[in-house]
């Protein structure tokens, strides 16, 4: 626990002076003020958090971080817990959505096992950073202890600050793992107070049926292990997942070392949430990539006041949106050090009125 505190600790707010800094230069490109929307503000957000005039993303990374849950016994997901490690596998070969998106933004992926309940053995660009062979089924008790819990997030920060020091420049948050909609859910509903219905959907696509039979069986899980809203680590431990206790430390790391970090999707938004209750700050370094056709994510990602990059009905979850959004901000990044100022381009800054 005590990694979490210090690297909290060491998230400090985003200076408002290098906001202007930035601004002064957009203003001074050849365009009317503002005129090119949310690029700018992705631009103007990165010389912010980076405090550099002149930042860079030469080098991009994605995290998909994977794991298995118990509650997957109560029939909540369309697919048996088998498929995660099938597609870890998948990821490994470069087969899947995330493998062809990250290849379109430039970023690499870093795989890692943080809970899966499957032996891998000695494979080729699988990271092991497992704490436990997936979480139990909360609908009986708790899915993890305390303990586990806080080694997943410390593992996440371990993970962001070993890249740091590797001199990558932005991260983005991926996850894979059968049945991690339902700790979602249960997180998102927990935290922000918000009925269990209002934030949970079909997943990966189950019937009108089961989905009544998934909220239910959320609603019961809360009751039973009565998560306190007020700590963090103690929702993740009684409702949540390894990868997302990840995901939330891989947030907390970055921004304690002043790298902004890609959100994707909902499971990520979920350990977003973990690490904006453990730490507000972090928000100024998350950028939310899209809103998810899950009704719980805008829940979430109104509660951490974030605006989603795009809206494209994406459910897959895997970092797919998080590579997506990498490309849109740094259009906006080469716009800001690419384009022309006036004085450059001998074109007349001057406004008629």
């Amino acid at each position: 626990m005590d990694l979490i505190k210090t690297t909290a600790m060491a998230i400090k707010p985003v200076s408002e002076e290098w906001y202007v800094i930035a601004q002064k230069q957009l203003d001074n490109l050849t365009k009317p003020p503002g005129s090119l929307g949310r690029l700018e503000e992705f631009a103007r957000r990165l010389v912010a958090i980076t405090e550099n005039r002149n930042p860079s993303l030469d080098k991009k990374v994605i995290f998909t971080i994977a794991g298995d849950h118990g509650v997957v016994d109560e029939g909540v997901s369309a697919y048996p817990k088998e498929v995660t490690s099938q597609m870890v596998l998948n990821f490994l070969r470069g087969g899947a959505a995330i493998n062809v998106l990250a290849r379109h933004a430039g970023s690499e992926i870093v795989v890692v096992d943080i809970g899966v309940d499957y032996n891998f053995g000695e494979v080729e660009g699988l990271m092991n950073m497992k704490v436990m062979k997936g979480t139990r089924n909360f609908l009986k008790g708790p899915a993890m202890t305390r303990d586990e819990a806080v080694k997943c997030v410390e593992s996440g920060i371990e993970l962001a600050t070993g890249y740091s020091k590797k001199g990558y420049k932005i991260v983005g948050t991926g996850d894979m793992g059968i049945g991690n909609t339902t700790p979602s859910s249960a997180i998102a509903s927990v935290i922000t107070g918000t009925p269990v219905s209002e934030v949970t959907g079909k997943g990966t696509g189950i019937s009108d049926e089961a989905l009544i039979r998934k909220i239910k069986i959320i609603e019961d899980a809360i009751r039973l292990n009565k998560p306190n809203p007020k700590d963090a680590i103690d929702v993740l431990s009684k409702v949540g997942g390894t990868e997302i206790g990840g995901i939330a430390g891989v947030i907390l790391g970055a921004a304690s070392n002043r790298i902004p970090v890609v959100i994707d999707g909902f499971i990520s938004t979920a350990g977003a949430l973990v690490a904006y209750t453990i730490e507000p700050e972090v928000k100024d370094y998350m950028f939310a990539a899209h809103n998810s056709v899950e009704k719980g994510h805008r829940v979430m990602l109104e509660t951490m006041g974030l605006t989603p990059v795009f809206d494209l009905g994406l459910r897959l979850g895997e970092g797919t949106g998080a590579a997506l959004a990498m490309f849109m901000i740094e259009a906006g990044l080469k716009i800001y050090k690419e384009m022309a100022t006036f004085q450059e381009a001998g074109v007349s800054d001057e406004i008629i009125n």
